[in-house]
């Protein structure tokens, strides 16, 4: 036996028991009378004191971060660390034994891995896990999911494995895909999401379904989207509408924040339409922490004298209490250049409500007026707009609404503000070939069904999708979905699918359907991006096991990497060389 005990559970109950521990050599002090050092697991902390001659000269030739295993005497110390849960006591050894040595010179120090570059960090993340920030992070991760299994168990659903090696479809984002051995020439694509699949466990007659599902899409990183791989609580309802998933998602949520979190959160999500959502705050996931709120002054400055408001729409936003310098605002025009549009304008208003700077000398006494009762703006504020094209402006402001709230440090402190975004368009422009294309998920029901997709302009036509947003994050995505073939053969046609594009790309589905296939409705929550929310860390990759960088890359184990010609071969593949200019 390694251990009778863990080195976080000694207390001074056991004060004469005689113990053994086992786990990494963590600190050392050598005070010359008199060694400490520390004994570390994943539980926790124990202090071992050596005072004997023999004893200390085996302590000195043992390198840090070597696993030893310690048997002793648990005694009362005379110097407690309230710091650690086994501050009370310490062991006196009665024999050390080294069980796995550190050979190696340390890339950093465990306990200060955090300040290391992240390269290193992931190309060593063995070593950075041993950190104990870290290792709370996984155990934390391990928690929450163990909780939101219990509760979509206890809601009667049935948790399912879906296949990770699938058909490619055209689903939004790149796949990843896989070639296959016994068929030249075909692919496997590891799933964007089991979309298709949780579809057709509906049309098999599964009532509930759901799965923490890994995912796969072929995506840069950002700080809130891990590369190439995360995990969603995929569920999906028979016999549902909207409200039916809006009842069971937005509780498994709220008691989930509740039970690990000390922040506020409201048990009822407010809902905005996504033309609201663009209108009021210029983004389809709102910052809702944030109380600033965007207004379209257009109509205002129809006859207005400033040529760069001709012709464009006009987004404002109007900030009270206003007491930052010149630079502030130079600032935000630098900001909003940078992210593709033209500038910030701006006026101030003094104590005597009287305007100052800016654009003021273009504005008349009647826009004047209507943009202080729109703006509601007080004495000491500032107004800034941004125009530009019709698609444009509400972006940028909702891009400058969040860049004014993090200046001003006026977002609200631990609370979570979720909201449902809902009413999406079905259809969208491409902005590069200007061609229609899905807006959302292409297995949604349009609102209005066959009727709306037959008489009604395509971008005017509304889905039954929504997302969940919680401060200012996409939590996720989901829909009632198209169960009818011939409205999903019409809805696809809008798209630039044909039938046959339909019953090709998603044969399994299109045969399904034929065979009374009941109405369902779903959603999926990222499992990544909860625990990145509940942690309050702002880099996604801090709360998975083994992530890959920004590029895409597992420092740790060199992937991707080459293979050999005779792998390439077994697989049918050859490799074109790519001219780099």
């Amino acid at each position: 036996m390694y251990r009778t005990n863990n080195c976080g559970e000694l207390r001074i109950a056991d004060e004469n028991k005689v113990v053994t521990i086992a786990g990494w050599l963590d600190t050392v002090r050598d005070l010359g009378a008199v060694i400490f050092f520390t004994v570390r697991d994943f539980y926790g902390i124990t202090q071992v004191v050596v005072s004997d001659e023999t004893t200390k000269a085996q302590v000195r030739d043992i390198t840090r971060e070597s696993t030893i295993s310690v048997k002793g005497k648990v005694v009362k110390r005379s110097d407690p660390n309230k710091n650690i849960p086994t501050g009370e006591i310490e062991i006196i050894p009665e024999e050390i034994k080294v069980l796995g040595k550190c050979t190696e010179l340390l890339p950093f120090e465990i306990g200060n891995s955090l300040e290391s570059r992240e390269d290193l960090r992931l190309k060593y993340r063995f070593l950075d896990l041993r950190n104990p920030i870290n290792k709370e992070k996984i155990e934390f991760r391990s928690k929450v999911i163990s909780f939101l299994r219990k509760q979509m168990a206890e809601k009667g659903f049935t948790e399912i494995q879906t296949p990770i090696l699938t058909s490619s479809s055209p689903e939004g984002a790149r796949d990843y895909l896989v070639p296959s051995r016994i068929h030249p020439g075909k692919f496997y694509a590891l799933p964007q999401a089991p979309q298709q699949f949780k579809q057709l466990l509906m049309v098999s007659g599964i009532d509930k379904y759901f799965q923490i599902a890994p995912c796969f899409r072929d995506e840069d990183a950002r700080a809130d989207r891990s590369p190439g791989e995360f995990y969603q609580l995929d569920m999906e309802m028979a016999f549902a509408e909207q409200e039916d998933v809006f009842a069971v998602m937005q509780d498994v949520l709220y008691k989930t924040f509740k039970e690990f979190s000390t922040w506020e959160v409201e048990k009822e999500f407010p809902r905005i339409t996504y033309k609201e959502a663009m209108e009021k705050y210029g983004s389809d996931k709102p910052d809702l922490r944030n109380p600033l709120i965007i207004n379209d002054v257009t109509e205002i400055f129809k006859n207005s004298e400033i040529s760069f408001f001709k012709d464009k729409v006009i987004k404002a936003i109007g900030v009270n209490n206003f007491d930052k310098p010149r630079s502030f605002l130079d600032n935000l025009t630098t900001f909003i250049t940078e992210n593709g549009g033209k500038g910030v304008s701006w006026f101030k208003l003094n104590e005597n409500m009287e305007l100052a700077g800016g654009i003021t000398k273009y504005i008349s006494d009647e826009e004047k007026t209507k943009l202080i009762e729109l703006l509601g703006l007080k004495p000491n504020s500032v107004a800034l707009f941004v125009a530009d094209e019709k698609d444009k402006a509400p972006k940028l402001a909702g891009l400058l609404r969040n860049e004014v709230g993090r200046g001003l440090d006026i977002i609200e402190k631990d609370v979570y503000r979720f909201c449902w975004i809902v009413d999406f368009p079905m259809y969208e422009v491409n902005e590069d070939t200007g061609e229609l294309e899905f807006s959302h998920n292409p297995f949604s029901m349009p609102q209005g069904g066959m009727e709306a997709l037959k008489t009604k302009d395509p971008l005017d036509i509304l889905a039954y999708q929504y997302d969940i947003v919680c401060n200012g994050i996409e939590l996720s995505s989901g829909a009632v979905r198209n169960h009818d073939s011939e409205i999903m053969i019409e809805a696809f046609k809008i798209a630039g699918y044909g039938e046959e594009v339909v019953e090709s790309k998603f044969p399994a589905l299109f045969n399904a359907f034929k065979f009374g296939a009941p109405p369902h409705a779903g959603i999926a929550p990222g499992v990544d991006r909860m625990i990145m929310l509940l942690k309050n860390e702002p880099n996604i990759r801090e709360i998975i096991a083994f992530p890959m960088n920004k590029n895409a890359q597992d420092l740790l184990m060199n992937a991707p990497n080459v293979v050999t010609e005779k792998q390439l071969d077994e697989i049918h593949i050859a490799l074109k060389t790519i001219k780099k200019d």
